[in-house]
């Protein structure tokens, strides 16, 4: 499986070039950010954030506020009663236990027990740590969303009853950390564009050569 990660690394890159995600927020604002993608899509989150921003210039105001206040700054998100008070309670643990809203020290930290730390926060699972570790912290991570754990099924990276927890640490394990960023963005640029949930253009897709989906299909 390692050679098949890096052959899927390499076609990809080959097809799409190398990714440059949105600028990297601070880690603080990632981990907010990442709360309010759960369930939504891209527009939705960004107007969630931006909304929370405005209405509470800082994070320390946000952590302090109403907590109907920030629902109602989060709505735009969905499930923002859920949503809210969850990003006020890290806010708070963070300081509590900081003494200071800033995650700057994880990079000290072991990726192991960086990504312990993040994900005892009541609405961080491991997709949202290792977004927060992947692209603000520059610390080797590899998130697994509804386009990684798809592909990489379909493709044969995985066991196919592996549990979406347990995908993480496999597919960190079988792609070296140099490919992390590159191949997570990637794949998740082949399922939006060719690797659809339910209709997968298979004749166009750079994996189909290696695709344990891909070659039980009839291709025209």
């Amino acid at each position: 499986m390692k050679k098949k990660a890096l052959e899927t690394h390499k076609r990809l890159l080959e097809k799409f070039g190398e990714p440059i995600w949105r600028n990297p927020l601070p880690a603080i604002d990632e981990l907010v950010s990442t709360f309010l993608s759960q369930n939504t899509n891209d527009i939705n989150r960004d107007r969630a954030f931006d909304s929370l921003r405005v209405k509470f210039p800082t994070w320390e105001e946000v952590r302090d506020a109403p907590e109907n206040e920030v629902i109602e700054a989060v709505r735009i998100a969905g499930l923002a009663k859920q949503k809210g008070p969850n990003i006020q309670r890290a806010l708070r643990q963070i300081s509590e236990e900081r003494g200071e809203l800033s995650l700057e020290f994880l990079k000290e930290m072991p990726v192991e027990d960086a990504h312990a730390w993040l994900i005892k926060f009541k609405g961080v699972g491991p997709k949202t740590a290792a977004i927060v570790l992947l692209f603000s912290l520059g610390m080797p991570a590899f998130p697994v969303d509804t386009h990684v754990y798809r592909i990489t099924g379909r493709v044969g990276l995985r066991p196919e009853k592996i549990s979406v927890v347990k995908a993480h640490p496999f597919l960190e394990e079988i792609f070296p950390p140099e490919t992390y960023y590159a191949a997570h963005l990637n794949i998740i640029r082949l399922g939006r564009e060719i690797c659809k949930a339910r209709k997968p253009n298979c004749a166009e897709c750079p994996l189909l050569e290696i695709c344990n989906y891909g070659q039980t299909q009839s291709i025209s």
